[in-house]
């Protein structure tokens, strides 16, 4: 029993010993061993990978730092253009382009154009090394701090181009070659209703010298358009329609034209605007003239179309005969004289008025008959007279008129007389010194101042018919001695007297 218990124990303790003990002893080495061996394989791929990224930036940013060395930086322009990533080579190239490109336009009156280019004339631009100096100046091993930075440049360049073929091309151009028109001053012109301004035309006559030192200074420059008539190459009329002078001399031809003179005739004469225009003229100091000769032919015109004293005039007998009567001294006369200068005062004033004219005599009326419609009226003829007031025959008698050697004179007259009783008194004979006749009358009504009139002839053995010619008068209108007082008893002094054959 001691010795199974005794080994029993024995043999446990044993083996459990050896199971903890040798068998933990072991698992703990294994362990402190197989660490380490694991752990250092990743810290090395780590440390490669960070190496080999390091060198790829760097070898990147060293080989992008190369490339800017002959590259423009991101975001440069020059003169306005983008050149990043572009070098110098490529800049120059654009610019010559550019400058092949070149066209400057040149504007004629009217609106045509003509163009000169760089091409024509061999342009070049010279950047003198500016364009090196804008590369040579950017830092390029700061291009990552440069990526978001606008970098703006300009270059003045130096323009150069061929000088003869410039002249040649300006000497060909439509606006030197063609005939040229003259440039003509803006003027008053009377358009019916007022003088108003006439533009003025520039013409194409232009100084060609003054256009080609304008074509090099604008070709140096690089400017894109020349425009001759708003950069004053056309010669220039002297006068504009903003030209102070022609203003105020409308104004004042104008003014002139403000007046208006209508004269009261059966149809109204109009003086105006119309007419003052052609009387109208100014001098290179636009000083205005009123032409005053024409005015006063125009007067002479306008009495001889409305004086009628002595003129022939169309009639139509009680008795409807048609006829003429010219000459006596009944009628229209005109005062030229007074009316001239009045006229002429009217315009200068610029009156508006209306007006009968001036008149040294005047009638009833301005119709062709001016006598009126109260007259008396003999047809030497029929040997016949007529009373007519307003147009209607009042009365009427046979009379007997001078004879072949003393007839009676035709015409329009009007009485200037009336006497009852008076004498009438003959011419004197030159032999005798005596009148030739005195012969006592009732009523007496005087036409002439020769001694023409209608009076009684009680000697008078009849009236009417050939009596005048073998017992004709010295001229007077014999009359029924009844016949006569009547007539006297309501004839006025003024009354027209119509005589005619």
């Amino acid at each position: 029993k001691d010795s199974n218990g005794s080994s029993g124990d024995s043999s446990q303790s044993s083996s459990r010993k050896d199971s903890n003990g040798s068998s933990g002893d072991s698992s703990k080495d294994s362990s402190q061993e197989a660490g380490p061996a694991k752990a250092v394989p990743y810290k090395k791929i780590a440390v490669w990978t960070a190496a080999a990224i390091a060198a790829v930036l760097l070898l990147t940013y060293l080989g992008v730092s190369i490339y800017f060395r002959s590259h423009y930086l991101f975001q440069t322009t020059i003169n306005g253009q983008d050149f990043s990533r572009q070098t110098v080579d490529d800049a120059r190239a654009f610019f010559a382009g550019e400058a092949n490109a070149y066209t400057l336009t040149i504007t004629e009156s009217g609106g045509r154009t003509e163009d000169i280019t760089g091409n024509e004339i061999h342009m070049a631009w010279n950047d003198n090394q500016a364009l090196d100096d804008i590369l040579n100046e950017q830092n390029a091993f700061a291009w990552p701090f440069e990526y978001f930075k606008e970098k703006s440049e300009e270059v003045v360049f130096e323009i150069s181009y061929d000088k003869n073929a410039l002249e040649k091309k300006v000497s060909t151009l439509n606006a030197v070659t063609a005939e040229p028109i003259q440039p003509k001053s803006a003027y008053p012109e009377f358009d019916g209703n007022a003088y108003v301004i006439k533009p003025e035309v520039y013409g194409t006559d232009l100084d060609s010298e003054k256009l080609k030192k304008q074509v090099h200074q604008s070709v140096a420059q690089l400017e894109e358009e020349i425009d001759l008539q708003e950069e004053g190459f056309y010669k220039a009329p002297e006068y504009t329609t903003e030209s102070k002078e022609l203003k105020e001399l409308c104004q004042t031809l104008n003014q002139y034209c403000k007046a208006s003179i209508t004269y009261e005739m059966d149809v109204p004469v109009v003086v105006d605007k119309t007419l003052i225009s052609t009387w109208l003229s100014y001098d290179t100091n636009f000083h205005v003239t009123l032409d005053e000769a024409a005015i006063r032919n125009w007067m002479a015109e306008f009495g001889r179309r409305y004086d009628t004293v002595g003129t022939t005039r169309p009639l139509t007998t009680p008795a409807g005969k048609a006829t003429e009567v010219s000459g006596g001294t009944y009628g229209w006369i005109i005062n030229e004289e007074v009316e001239f200068p009045a006229l002429v005062n009217s315009i200068r004033n610029g009156e508006v008025l209306t007006k009968a004219p001036a008149c040294d005599q005047t009638a009833a009326s301005h119709a062709p008959q001016d006598w009126g419609g109260t007259f008396l009226e003999v047809d030497l003829t029929a040997q016949h007279m007529w009373y007519l007031e307003n147009g209607v025959v009042l009365f009427e008698s046979d009379v007997v008129t001078g004879k072949n050697s003393t007839i009676t004179p035709p015409g329009v007259y009007d009485i200037l007389e009336k006497l009852s009783p008076t004498v009438l008194v003959g011419n004197i004979d030159p032999e005798t010194k005596e009148p030739e006749y005195r012969t006592p009358v009732d009523f007496w009504m005087r036409v002439t101042w020769s001694g023409i009139g209608f009076h009684d002839a009680t000697w008078q053995p009849a009236f009417g018919g050939d009596v005048y010619l073998w017992n004709g008068s010295h001229g007077c209108i014999n009359m029924p001695y009844y016949n006569a007082q009547e007539l006297y008893s309501f004839l006025q002094i003024g009354t027209p007297v119509v005589v005619h054959y």
